[in-house]
């Protein structure tokens, strides 16, 4: 009884080593895809999106359409002429001060991992499942918090990555 025990504990500790290892492989080849070299800023003609009330402003390609903004002004969204489900956005909201947070607000805290040719700081994360790619860009300053995001569906986003890192790179804060 102990030998079967020990062999079905290893059976499904290599079914999840498989697991695990298969979904590396398949993350690497979603990332290896998104590295293509085919993005070349220069070629796309350009506008600037910027956000009086924030002070922020990033650009988006000039054929772009624009949805309604809100009326509290605090942010936009774009979507693709060819696609209507690739948009890019971005959006800023005030944070609470440091000592209005109670205890039972957990605060998290993620550490920088991307860094605008500003030279701002922030959090960038790309998550990518079945049906949406996304990267989305954290930036906060001054107790607010800025955010800009680029969505596709899972199939095209290795298409638009470089476009969305591009434009999450010139992200700008205008009242630091």
């Amino acid at each position: 009884m102990g030998t079967a025990n020990k062999t079905c504990s290893l059976g499904r500790r290599i079914y999840w080593f498989a697991v695990s290892v298969s979904g590396i492989i398949a993350l690497l080849i979603i990332l290896w895809g998104c590295t293509a070299n085919n993005f070349n800023a220069g070629a796309i003609a350009w506008k600037t999106y910027s956000n009086s009330r924030y002070g922020f402003e990033f650009p988006y390609p000039s054929n772009w359409t624009s949805l309604v903004a809100p009326e509290n002004d605090d942010g936009i969204a774009f979507t693709s002429p060819q696609n209507k489900t690739v948009e890019i956005r971005g959006w800023a909201s005030q944070q609470l001060p440091n000592s209005i947070v109670t205890e039972q607000e957990p605060v998290k805290k993620i550490k920088s991992n991307f860094q605008t040719a500003q030279g701002v700081s922030g959090v960038l994360v790309v998550e990518v499942d079945q049906r949406v790619g996304s990267m989305t860009l954290t930036l906060i300053q001054s107790q607010v918090k800025y955010c800009w995001q680029g969505r596709s569906n899972s199939q095209q986003f290795q298409d638009y990555y470089r476009l969305f890192y591009y434009i999450a790179q010139q992200y700008r804060i205008s009242k630091p």
